[in-house]
């Protein structure tokens, strides 16, 4: 066993477990008072600034200048680590919310919490689609934007998979642009699988905005296309690293 697991596990999740009771305690009270989460939010930021503090992760955050504050955007990235959620959380400076499994309601916290902040709990088996597009509505109105990992599952290896065309129909039926963002060397602080964590460099690159028109009924082939036109501007800096 190397230094990093012992450091990780008699260190870090100890420590990342306090961080987790004190915001997640001040989170949940906000929630009672906040219904938009925007306090929540803030936790959650604060949360993961000191997960990447305390792990020696140090983010360079490249295109901030290509997006407009208070806009609405579904910000789609590539998935290399558990780490690339504190990530973005810390890197975009956005009211970011998740699209997560319905079966995370059914948490006696939890899931009122999620659902009173503005997350959206979905039963991939039996999706309420009529109950999602009314959901997208609302994020421009309340001010949020939403954060997806269309892979679905985190890269062994780096190399980017196929994207799933849920997020994407989302975004057409509520015309909400995209921002495409490669998240490059997570994967070196924490690998899938491993339990051991390493101090990195992680880079977030915010590609342009892709715009969308709102469309109640996209098509499988114009849903396809998107996605794989997004997952295009995401890879070359992805494969760029784990290529050289």
């Amino acid at each position: 066993m190397s230094f990093h697991w012992f450091r990780t596990v008699f260190w870090l999740i100890p420590t990342i477990a306090v961080y987790t009771l004190v915001l997640g305690t001040a989170s949940l009270a906000s929630s009672l008072f906040d219904r938009r989460g925007h306090f929540a939010h803030r936790c959650a930021r604060a949360w993961s600034r000191l997960i990447l503090a305390t792990t020696g992760v140090d983010v360079t955050v490249h295109g901030l200048d290509r997006i407009a504050p208070g806009t609405t955007y579904v910000f789609v990235a590539n998935h290399q680590s558990i780490y690339d959620i504190p990530v973005l959380f810390w890197s975009v400076p956005f009211q970011l919310r998740i699209i997560a499994k319905d079966s995370l309601g059914r948490f006696p916290v939890l899931g009122p919490h999620l659902k009173r902040t503005g997350h959206l709990l979905v039963d991939r088996s039996r999706p309420d689609r009529a109950g999602i597009v009314n959901w997208a509505s609302q994020l421009t109105a309340n001010g949020l934007s939403l954060i997806v990992f269309p892979e679905g599952t985190r890269s062994r290896d780096g190399a980017i998979g196929k994207f799933k065309g849920g997020s994407f129909m989302l975004a057409m039926q509520a015309g909400l642009p995209l921002v495409p963002i490669s998240v490059v060397g997570s994967r070196h602080v924490m690998r899938k699988g491993e339990l051991t964590t390493r101090p990195g460099q992680v880079s977030v690159i915010l590609h342009d905005p892709i715009e969308t028109v709102a469309s109640p009924e996209p098509s499988a082939a114009q849903i396809r296309e998107l996605a794989d036109r997004v997952r295009e501007v995401i890879r070359p800096a992805v494969e760029a690293e784990v290529h050289g």
